[in-house]
């Protein structure tokens, strides 16, 4: 009986983490961007943090009386400058990141706004600027200060992955959840929950098991 031979075996899915890996390689390659290897390993966990679009959304800072703070990228700036420093430098990463990925990803759509592309670069910039003056941390240091002094590098790059990823600009997660705050869209509200960014209430849930 002859032995047959073993088919090996071919992976068919990569992980999460492995998937942008290559994102953020061939995006980097494609701009030109030479960076450390700290940097790549921070763009790709950026990329795995905003898989789930409802984290473009969450809130940021809730004062000790319980109130909110207001949400725009320039007042978040100043509630973080007036903040301790553990809440202060989780509040300007934050305010950081929001502003590369928006920019980013959705570039498209800003350019047509009031606010523009270069108010998010001047934010986040300052952000990431702070931030590697007030962190310990030797490594952090380098990320935060190559990400304040290269912003627009980095923008190129996320730009570059969601032109050529799944991810399409064109069809705006932040488009479409700006026009369910202000219109009530029921048709807005539907994809939204197809897309993850809002869940259905709980009454919501038992009607759709009812038809």
């Amino acid at each position: 009986m002859r032995d047959q031979k073993t088919t090996p075996k071919v992976e068919l899915f990569v992980s999460p983490e492995g998937f942008f890996q290559e994102l953020v390689q061939e995006g980097l390659n494609q701009r030109k961007v030479q960076t450390y290897p700290v940097v790549e390993t921070y763009l790709v966990r950026l990329l795995q943090h905003y898989l789930d679009a409802r984290n473009l959304f969450e809130s940021d800072y809730v004062s000790e009386s319980g109130q909110k703070a207001p949400q725009t990228l320039a007042e978040m700036y100043l509630t973080a400058q007036s903040a301790e420093p553990p809440v202060k430098n989780e509040m300007l990463r934050k305010l950081g990141d929001r502003a590369l990925y928006i920019s980013g990803f959705f570039g498209d759509s800003l350019s047509r706004k009031v606010v523009d592309i270069d108010y998010y670069a001047g934010i986040g910039g300052a952000a990431y600027a702070t931030l590697a003056h007030h962190t310990k941390e030797d490594t952090m240091v380098k990320v935060y200060d190559t990400f304040a002094r290269r912003f627009q590098d980095y923008v190129d790059v996320l730009t570059y992955i969601s032109h050529n990823s799944f991810i399409k600009s064109d069809e705006s997660i932040l488009r479409l959840y700006d026009r369910y705050m202000r219109t009530g869209s029921e048709l807005a509200r539907e994809k939204l929950v197809e897309m993850g960014v809002l869940a259905l209430s709980p009454d919501q849930v038992k009607l759709g098991k009812q038809g």
